[in-house]
């Protein structure tokens, strides 16, 4: 693939498509939706509408830090808050289809409502294409997939649907990114799925169980720095493991900490993580985290397993 090529080949073709109509952007700080909306920016400018939607499952600080670098790229973003929202779809959810369909179906109501606000006619949308393979051969259901699960946006919603990395791998939308001038910590940014820290809580999704998973994927991430693996976190199990606290036995939170290696997350393999650096991920996040009072690390590729838990 020529990147420049295909950076001013789709800058041309969201123009053509867009015209004079506004679009918008639902900016999750990913590189797939980060370089969707520069290119749709380059494209379209002040007609392209930008907005984080803060569903209260994202990484510690994620909207504040989005936005400011967007702001120092000249482009402007609008946070709305539909924590609230989220967790209250969420409740009482266990098996990981009727999560992912939960998330879903808020994310395109809240996002609906922002549409009709902004008369935005396009919705600029970073699918790439492992989230089409994966939904078509029924790995999982991804939520950008609209008509793969029964969403027709023109008729509920009154936008089409404009996807410009549709036909790329992870590693090329890096390239592109890269292009376009994103910052490193954008365009180097470990995979977060769309349903956010959900697909990491086993269970039920309370907001308890989002702040702890939330810590201890941030734990994760600074002390696997050195690495540099395609993407790490913490999941938190649904169950307990007996722990000891001042010489007494306490039950505590079980934490399984992911790393893998991939190119374009279709085939994964573990990251060999030396000992050391296991071992501080487990201190920092038994000692940080005093709910949590097991570690385990998980070493199982994909396939059989899938990378992300749900």
């Amino acid at each position: 693939m020529d990147v420049k090529e295909f950076v001013e080949d789709k800058i041309k073709e969201i123009k053509a498509t867009v015209r004079s109509e506004r679009a918008i952007s639902a900016l999750s700080g990913g590189v797939d939706s980060s370089t969707c909306t520069v290119l749709a920016h380059r494209a379209i400018g002040e007609n392209l509408k930008v907005i984080f939607i803060d569903d209260g499952l994202m990484r510690e600080k994620e909207a504040e830090e989005v936005s400011g670098t967007f702001k120092d790229m000249g482009i402007r973003v609008d946070i709305i808050d539909a924590q609230v929202e989220f967790f209250e779809a969420l409740k009482g959810k266990i098996d990981p289809e009727e999560k992912r369909k939960a998330f879903r179906n808020v994310f395109y109501t809240v996002f609906g409502r922002e549409v009709l606000k902004s008369e935005a006619k396009f919705l600029i949308q970073g699918t790439i294409a492992a989230d089409i393979i994966e939904t078509k051969g029924g790995v999982k259901t991804q939520h950008n997939i609209l008509e793969q699960i029964g969403i027709d946006p023109e008729k509920g919603y009154g936008f089409k649907v404009v996807e410009p990395l549709k036909d790329l791998f992870k590693h090329q939308v890096r390239e592109v990114a890269k292009e376009l001038g994103l910052p490193e910590e954008i365009h180097q940014r470990m995979p977060f799925p769309g349903p956010g820290l959900a697909t990491r809580v086993i269970g039920e999704v309370t907001p308890e169980k989002v702040s702890l998973v939330r810590k201890a994927t941030k734990i994760v991430e600074e002390e696997i720095v050195p690495l540099k693996p395609f993407q790490a976190f913490a999941v938190l199990l649904n169950d307990k493991g007996t722990g000891i606290e001042e010489g007494q036995r306490k039950f505590g939170n079980i934490i399984i900490v992911r790393s893998v290696e991939s190119k374009d997350a279709m085939t994964a393999e573990p990251t060999e993580v030396p000992w050391e650096i296991l071992m501080n991920i487990s201190k920092r996040i038994t000692t940080e985290i005093p709910e949590v009072t097991r570690v385990a690390y998980e070493t199982t590729p994909k396939p059989p397993a899938t990378i992300e838990y749900i």
